[in-house]
């Protein structure tokens, strides 16, 4: 049985829309309404945010607030790092996907020999970069963090100095660079996605699973696949942001897509992979109840947070 740790990054300063933050208490209150104990079951961290920098001038319009990112990557890698040093598996909820950088560097870490594979539920492929960015917001661009990528191919933004220079010291978090070798990145349900991620993508050969080819074979058929296709790998993170789920039930994210997962299959999807021992990390993220009604979200993500905590238990 696995000793699990929870920590809770309430952090959305690199969200382009306002609310998730609100995200990890959203569960909790989801959570009470089923009558859970899980949230008093197991230890819990909580990383202190610099969601203040919402409200002060941006300073770098390609990579919107970095210099708190900065702070929340070191916060957020210790933490994880720290708790897999202690035997823990870090179970991460966090407000914004940005900071999923921070996770990979913190089991990087912990790990530094560690050949690190990367599941990435997720309708978007976060490969952007303050080069090629079209928004700034800097939850479009974790994967591109951890696989040390600027894209300079395909840039349309020059970068002042001090910006490229925080940009580098979030992709050398891990104390290696690359975290993680492209060709260990599966995305699930990826669906919307810019002509320079899609550059990154066919690049490296990076593997796409979509909502169709996951309906066709069966949650259990592609586990098997993507943990066959990841065998070289040592330890595995599954990131999952809740608009990989379809937008008709995903209402409470900041970007929901149409034709995405229906909540028993993501539930039977994450579960299954966390029956398998290499699996050292989940996250959860991108839940925004001030985008929702009736915490519907928040109640879904909860579900699939503890169905998947269970098959790790039990494996």
């Amino acid at each position: 049985m696995k000793n699990i740790k929870l920590i809770e990054v309430p952090s959305e300063i690199g969200a382009g829309t306002r609310g998730a933050s609100l995200g990890i208490e959203a569960i909790k209150i989801a959570a009470l309404d089923f009558m859970s104990n899980f949230f008093i079951h197991f230890p819990s961290e909580k990383i202190t945010h610099d969601n203040k920098l919402l409200h002060e001038p941006i300073e770098s319009p390609y990579a919107k607030r970095i210099k708190g990112i900065v702070t929340m990557y070191d916060k957020v890698s210790k933490a994880v790092s720290d708790s897999l040093k202690n035997n823990f598996f870090p179970v991460v909820l966090s407000g914004d996907h940005s900071t999923s950088g921070a996770t990979i560097a913190g089991i990087k870490l912990a790990r530094p020999k560690s050949k690190l594979g990367v599941i990435w539920i997720d309708a978007h492929a976060d490969l952007h970069t303050p080069y090629t960015t079209p928004s700034g917001n800097i939850h479009g661009m974790p994967l591109a963090i951890a696989i040390n990528e600027n894209n300079e191919e395909c840039a349309v933004h020059e970068l002042d100095a001090e910006t490229a220079k925080q940009w580098d010291y979030l992709k050398k978090t891990g104390k290696s660079s690359p975290m993680v070798l492209p060709e260990d990145v599966v995305f699930i349900s990826l669906r919307d996605f810019e002509k320079e991620e899609k550059y990154l993508i066919d690049k490296y050969g990076m593997k796409v699973i979509t909502t169709k080819e996951l309906r066709t074979k069966g949650a259990e058929n592609v586990v098997r696949a993507v943990l066959r296709y990841l065998s070289d790998c040592t330890d595995i993170y599954v990131s999952f942001d809740v608009d990989s789920l379809d937008s008709v039930i995903s209402k409470g994210t900041g970007t929901p897509v149409s034709n995405g997962l229906r909540e028993r299959e993501a539930e039977d999807l994450i579960s299954k992979f966390m029956q398998n021992r290499k699996i050292c990390c989940f996250e959860v993220t991108e839940v925004n109840p001030t985008l929702d009604k009736e915490n519907l979200m928040a109640e879904i993500a909860f579900n699939i947070l503890q169905r998947s905590v269970n098959s790790l238990m039990m494996s």
